[in-house]
């Protein structure tokens, strides 16, 4: 099942009624990989050392050649800020989604959010993003922080550390919403193959502007496909 217009997709989702939703974030209520995009912009404006930036970014470098894992760089662009006044992080989150993201959000999916807010629908974000973005990013679609599953550390007196509590990556995105959400999956929205395993888990999984390797899945499986405006050529 596809849709041509952004009513379509909506209604055909509040029609469905569900007293749960969980959403991926980057690429599924936003263009672009949002973690990436501050990991660059972080260590361009110095927010790191430059011995920091330096490793990271080769780091980064072994992982898109397929030396390093989903799940590791996932958690070491949480931990590289490791000292780091978690204010100042939250502050430089967002000024960085203002600046690199914001114009990039997808109306219909702000839309949706909000009216499932409104059939008393409870809202997840669940993403391998840091929370620092994705809290500032979930904030726009009536997502509170209290229910964002993100990649994280914990904070020691006011500093970020380098002890991660999660890294919510493909199979670990299904572990933390067993472990913290605790409820059956009504409602699930994701874009990628990282997004599999919590939609899987779904009475009503949606395909939004999916990677190819997952269009193919959801093809295979009959899941429900949309592609976004702003995502279409």
């Amino acid at each position: 099942m596809s849709f041509s217009t952004p009513a379509e997709f909506v209604d055909q989702v509040l029609a469905l009624q569900p007293s749960i939703a969980v959403f991926d974030c980057d690429g599924t209520l936003w263009s672009g990989d949002a973690g990436a995009d501050f990991f660059y912009w972080e260590i361009e404006r110095g927010l790191v050392s430059p011995e920091t930036g330096k490793w990271a970014y080769e780091q980064y470098e072994e992982y898109k050649a397929g030396r390093v894992g989903e799940e590791q760089i996932c958690g070491e662009m949480v931990t590289m800020n490791r000292g780091i006044s978690n204010e100042k992080l939250q502050h430089a989150a967002r000024e960085f989604f203002d600046e690199v993201v914001a114009h990039r959000i997808f109306p219909e999916l702000q839309e949706l959010t909000r009216r499932l807010a409104e059939q008393g629908c409870e809202l997840w974000a669940v993403s391998s993003t840091n929370n620092w973005v994705v809290e500032v990013g979930a904030e726009r679609f009536g997502i509170h922080r209290e229910r964002i599953l993100a990649a994280c550390v914990h904070v020691e007196n006011g500093l970020a550390s380098d002890r991660l509590i999660r890294v919510p990556t493909d199979e670990l995105k299904a572990v933390a919403i067993r472990e913290v959400i605790g409820k059956p999956m009504e409602l699930v929205v994701g874009n990628s193959v990282h997004d599999q395993a919590m939609l899987e888990m779904a009475k009503w999984p949606f395909c939004v502007n999916p990677n190819p390797d997952l269009e193919q899945v959801a093809l295979q499986r009959g899941w429900p496909v949309y592609h976004p405006l702003r995502s279409r050529p």
